[in-house]
């Protein structure tokens, strides 16, 4: 089993290469996104509560979301086997602890995070760009703004906690994708084989 992190601003490829990921190695994927959205089309309790701090571009409680995974994982215990990628998830420094205890509790840790760097004015176009053609109603330009705020003031410290616990590999998030994939590749063989 082999747990990876997929962590960036909004826009900054984490879906994308999340696909390359989960085709090369075969692992299960859990955006907490996807999940979320999810629930709030089906009109399910969590999705109207998720609906009201997306809107509003702000973060899920991190109770909330760490009950959301176990959930997932729970339903899922072949395919968590296989190794997880987190994508969108944790996104506070305190989120990243819960992850910890919860992976330790199954007998599991996070081995990699993957960290995908992008200029701001690139980020805004990608979601601009998104939000015409998927019709996402987070892509517009106020909510962007809102969005990446949020992500510098609360999600930008877990770097240096990742970085501090050894496990942040900083990957170019401009470039091909297939190129910045093999970045990605090269990091994760690089940490899997010591």
């Amino acid at each position: 089993m082999f747990n990876i992190v997929i962590f960036g601003a909004p826009g900054s490829g984490k879906g994308t290469q999340s696909e390359y990921l989960i085709n090369h190695y075969g692992l299960f994927h859990i955006s907490t996104g996807d999940v979320l959205r999810d629930h709030i089309k089906r009109g399910t309790e969590l999705g109207k509560i998720a609906s009201g701090y997306i809107n509003d571009g702000k973060l899920i409680p991190d109770d909330l979301m760490i009950s959301i995974l176990e959930k997932v994982l729970d339903e899922n215990p072949e395919k968590e086997k296989q190794g997880v990628i987190f994508d969108g998830f944790p996104r506070t420094t305190e989120q990243a602890k819960a992850l910890k205890e919860m992976l330790a509790r199954r007998g599991s840790k996070v081995d990699i995070v993957i960290g995908l760097d992008v200029p701001e004015e690139e980020l805004v176009e990608r979601l601009l760009k998104r939000g015409k053609e998927s019709g996402r109603s987070d892509d517009n330009l106020e909510t962007i703004k809102k969005r990446l705020a949020v992500y510098h003031n609360q999600t930008s410290p877990l770097r240096d906690h990742y970085v501090d616990e050894g496990i942040y590999a900083a990957i170019n998030g401009i470039g091909s994708i297939e190129g910045i994939f093999e970045d990605i590749k090269s990091a994760i063989d690089n940490r899997h084989n010591k």
